[in-house]
């Protein structure tokens, strides 16, 4: 049984300044839980019905397993439809300092707000080898637990670093001379263009994109072309879907390009 203190533990991740002052963060439902434990998240507290077992790799491990009945899950979680177990895990945490987010090809978000559409843009980076996404401050808190959700366990996976945009890009092209790719409605048709990595590619906010303040940045302006050319078609595409069409072409174009 969870006591009244664990509850409002576990209640409290709901809010960012809390998940800040803890360093804690909330993960729901078996697939999650276990992929973050088989990453090796250290978990501080796990409740779960008799239907969920524990990982062979952690059984011999020393952890607080609280056994619950379902209505006592359905009680403390933060979802509508609880799965058989919750936990809470530490915030890892990450040197910003990294010489990867200069080798690699990374993703940086400007002012993302959806949960649901951080959670899918952490996937795809853990699906296409992304392993560095760098966030302006403004955007949704990665430990959201709707994020933390729609990760599907790829949160323990992918470094997840926020900062002010405009500094990191002065401080980029000084370090090095890679190419920044901006994803706009008007720019250069992806398919069309010789795409390089190492870079960044900037993902800009669902209804306003690139903030003007770092479009300066921006070496490079590629777009999704619509089919056919020219044809009436929607405003624009979801900036997951989006996410997900840039990732694989720059896979694509490096593979292809070996």
């Amino acid at each position: 049984m969870l006591s009244k203190n664990q509850k409002k533990l576990i209640a409290a991740m709901a809010q960012k300044k809390q998940r800040d002052s803890q360093l804690l963060f909330l993960a729901e439902g078996p697939k999650t839980v276990t992929d973050l434990l088989e990453a090796g998240l250290q978990p501080t507290l796990i409740a779960h019905t008799e239907n969920w077992s524990l990982p062979s790799s952690w059984s011999s491990k020393s952890l607080e397993r609280i056994p619950v009945t379902q209505k006592e899950l359905d009680s403390a979680s933060h979802l509508k439809t609880p799965q058989q177990v919750l936990a809470l895990f530490k915030q890892p945490q990450y040197s910003f300092n990294n010489n990867a987010i200069y080798n690699e090809l990374t993703l940086v978000l400007d002012g993302i707000q959806d949960p649901g559409n951080m959670g899918t843009i952490i996937r795809l980076a853990d699906w296409f080898g992304i392993s560095h996404m760098v966030c302006s401050m403004d955007t949704v808190d990665v430990y959201n637990p709707k994020v933390v959700q729609a990760t599907m366990g790829a949160i323990a996976r992918i470094q997840v670093h926020y900062t002010q945009l405009p500094a990191f890009f002065r401080q980029y092209r000084e370090k090095c001379d890679n190419p920044i790719y901006g994803t706009y409605l008007e720019g250069e048709n992806i398919y069309e263009n010789s795409l390089k990595s190492p870079s960044l590619i900037v993902m800009g906010n669902e209804g306003n994109g690139i903030r003007a303040e770092n479009a300066p940045f921006i070496t490079h302006k590629i777009t999704i072309p619509t089919f056919p050319a020219g044809t009436p078609t929607s405003e624009s595409l979801n900036v997951g879907v989006a996410a997900a069409i840039v990732c694989a072409e720059f896979r694509r174009s490096e593979n292809y390009s070996r």
